[in-house]
């Protein structure tokens, strides 16, 4: 939220530099891995290869996203995904930055940037009232609902980002894939 204001003042006060074209996104990739990581570990699929479990611990920590159609995880091919793209588009940007060419943030990867903070907030959220419901023996239906909700939204704005984070990817390759050519 406070990059989008960060932004905006940045526009009306006539403020914008390459410098800050170039970190803007610098910053929203690191806070992106900082929060990924632990999210996988908390949400990774019992059965994820790259989160060994045991017996006694099957449940230990793990807190899926519920939905009316069962748990929803986080597997490790879609923190992959993701953090491929962030550190590909990193290196992307640096190499066309050396070029003279400055790529700055599209449209959909605006909106990818909002789904990925909206999905980590719910995850974040859920985190916080799933482990709350569990120490306080919540299990009413107003509860279960709410679960649903976050959950249902949680996995909703995950599909989004992971499209959008393929869609805003094709999409630089397209626009600035000249810049390579020799």
């Amino acid at each position: 939220m406070t990059d989008y204001y960060d932004g905006k003042l940045a526009r009306t006060r006539n403020l914008i530099t390459d410098l800050g074209r170039l970190l803007d996104p610098l910053a929203d990739k690191l806070l992106l891995f900082a929060t990924l990581i632990p999210m996988f570990v908390l949400m990774a699929p019992y059965t994820d290869p790259l989160i060994p479990t045991s017996a006694e611990s099957i449940d230990a920590g793990r807190l899926p996203f519920l939905t009316p159609f069962g748990a929803v995880g986080l597997p490790w091919w879609i923190v992959a995904m993701v953090i491929g793209r962030e550190l590909f588009m990193t290196v992307f940007r640096q190499a066309a930055a050396r070029r003279g060419v400055v790529i700055a943030a599209i449209g959909p990867a605006k909106w990818k940037t909002a789904f990925q903070s909206i999905w980590v907030g719910s995850a974040y959220f859920w985190f916080f009232a799933a482990t709350t419901a569990a120490s306080q023996n919540w299990g009413s239906a107003a509860w279960r609902a709410f679960a649903y909700f976050n959950g249902t939204v949680g996995t909703l704005t995950m599909i989004a980002s992971i499209f959008l984070t393929v869609y805003s990817l094709a999409l630089y390759l397209r626009r600035y894939a000249g810049v390579f050519v020799f």
